[in-house]
């Protein structure tokens, strides 16, 4: 017995020496987990970035994180069921969960930053969250200069900040990119000053470039109205009704629309977007400054596009591929460089693709697919077709090449060929030779509507008219509309008869 105790000693301690290097190994590579900088934009079509190949606008910290990362071509938000298509689309993004299987408020719902909150991470977050105060309150651990709501005038954001998981009572302060920059300035400069025992998920969603078109002064005329080129499929009016014609972002100019006043909007969009480039760039020179940035993930997205101009609309209440293809760029450590992807992808896949390239456990009961193996270069994609919706009254699905959009409550359908026709200009679903292809896009998108629980009929038991009369509609702004755009849009008229969001 005895000769056989020091072997017995031997194996125990071998085996509390191992235990303690896979205890130390494990807090290694928790400390190792890569950081998340996670920055969001409000109403960015997918093309307003020089890195997208827009040589008008200047946004180079954007463009550099695409040059030395992964952009995605066709990114996509799936719609909305009401107008304020933002606030759906960031809860899809938190939640990972498709349209219909998730509402604005996140109640309940196991959200990004919960998940990476349980995994080890310190959770932070600025800006905007449209998803309920509770909700904000039950994901971030941290956070300052919050704004609860869908929009606000740019200049007097009411914030919020979160203290002791209540967020307190909204104070107006300054410019919204700047508060929100600052906050998460903030927020870097402090976890660098910290142990820095966990990994850090900092999310920064700003206002901007969501209207009101407003610039901080400084920005104010960096474009020059006349030298921004009208989009290629501008139009004075939608040619035809499909739903709500003036909701309240098509009241933010006359009709017809002019070449005129698309450009100054264009000039103004481009410079909030400027302004935000900027604002990147700085927390990006702060993270290399403090050290973080060689294990920082960047990400740069937008809730939703816009249209401004494209098809005679200026939102995003449509299915129109300005209104529903968004930014996607992901940087850092691991990431390919100088990549582009031109991968069908969903906002809400970042949640399973986020805890992928961190290490984390798959989330549990979600839609989104994990890019990962896209980012690393194993898969060429991840589906094969993708589907959007808005309210009851329009329905889209697209492959690489096709896309179609039909209206159950007119009746009416549109086919376009994306390689050939990308700015969606000539509907080919009338002419014979497209019938097998409507068929097949018809059934695919039927297919779509069962896979995600979308129940509305592709052809409304009452009809309407697709007619109507856009130059009979009288022009107001809504509560939010500075000065500034009053003049410049409103040409100072209403300034005392404002409607509300």
């Amino acid at each position: 017995m005895n000769k056989l105790l020091p072997i017995s000693v031997g194996i125990m301690l071998f085996s509390f020496q191992n235990h303690e290097k896979k205890t130390e190994a494990s807090r290694v590579s928790e400390i190792a987990k890569p950081n998340i900088l996670f920055l969001f934009a409000d109403d960015q079509r997918a093309d307003a970035l020089g890195c997208s190949g827009n040589p008008y606008i200047k946004t180079p910290n954007i463009d550099n994180i695409a040059k030395v990362g992964v952009r995605f071509a066709n990114s996509y938000v799936m719609g909305g069921h009401h107008g304020a298509i933002c606030a759906p689309s960031r809860a899809m993004l938190m939640s990972g969960k498709s349209l219909f299987h998730v509402y604005d408020k996140l109640e309940g719902v196991h959200t990004m930053p919960m998940h990476f909150a349980e995994n080890g991470y310190e959770t932070f977050g600025t800006g905007k969250w449209h998803n309920g105060a509770n909700t904000f309150e039950a994901s971030f651990q941290k956070g300052d200069n919050v704004f609860i709501g869908g929009m606000c005038d740019h200049f007097n954001v009411p914030c919020r900040t979160l203290v002791n998981g209540k967020l307190s009572e909204p104070v107006k302060k300054g410019f919204s990119t700047d508060l929100f920059a600052e906050a998460a300035t903030g927020f870097l400069n402090s976890y660098a000053k910290g142990k820095r025992e966990n990994p850090f998920f900092c999310y920064v969603a700003y206002t901007a470039p969501h209207d009101p078109r407003s610039p901080r002064e400084d920005y104010t005329g960096m474009y020059g109205d006349e030298s921004i080129p009208l989009p290629g499929n501008f139009k004075k009016y939608h040619p035809f009704a499909f739903d709500d014609m003036i909701i309240r972002d098509e009241n933010l100019a006359p009709w017809p629309r002019t070449p005129e006043i698309i450009q100054a909007s264009l000039a103004d969009y481009y410079a909030l977007i400027s302004h935000i480039d900027k604002s990147v760039g700085d927390l990006i020179g702060t993270l290399k400054k403090e050290g973080l940035y060689e294990n920082t993930i960047i990400v740069y997205a937008a809730d939703n596009g816009l249209a401004i101009g494209s098809h005679g609309l200026l939102g995003k209440q449509n299915l129109y591929e300005h209104s529903m293809k968004v930014p996607l760029i992901i940087s850092g450590p691991g990431i390919p460089k100088d990549k582009v992807s031109d991968a069908l992808v969903y906002l809400y896949d970042l949640f399973p693709t986020m805890s992928d390239l961190c290490g984390l456990p798959a989330p549990d009961q979600i839609d989104g697919k994990d890019i990962a193996p896209v980012i690393r270069g194993e898969l060429e994609g991840v589906r094969s077709s993708l589907f959007t919706a808005y309210r009851n009254t329009v329905r889209a699905v697209r492959t690489n090449e096709w896309k179609m959009i039909r209206y159950p409550e007119r009746d009416y359908t549109q086919l376009f060929n994306l390689k050939n026709d990308p700015l969606e200009l000539n509907n080919l679903a009338n002419q014979p030779e497209s019938q097998s292809r409507v068929d097949e896009m018809m059934k695919l998108l039927v297919d779509w509507q069962r896979e995600t629980n979308d129940t509305v009929s592709l052809t409304a038991n009452k009809i309407l008219p697709m007619e109507y009369d856009p130059e009979s509609f009288k022009q107001k702004p809504d509560i939010h509309q500075p000065a500034y755009v009053l003049k410049r849009y409103f040409k100072g008229e209403h300034s005392g008869e404002k409607v509300a969001h």
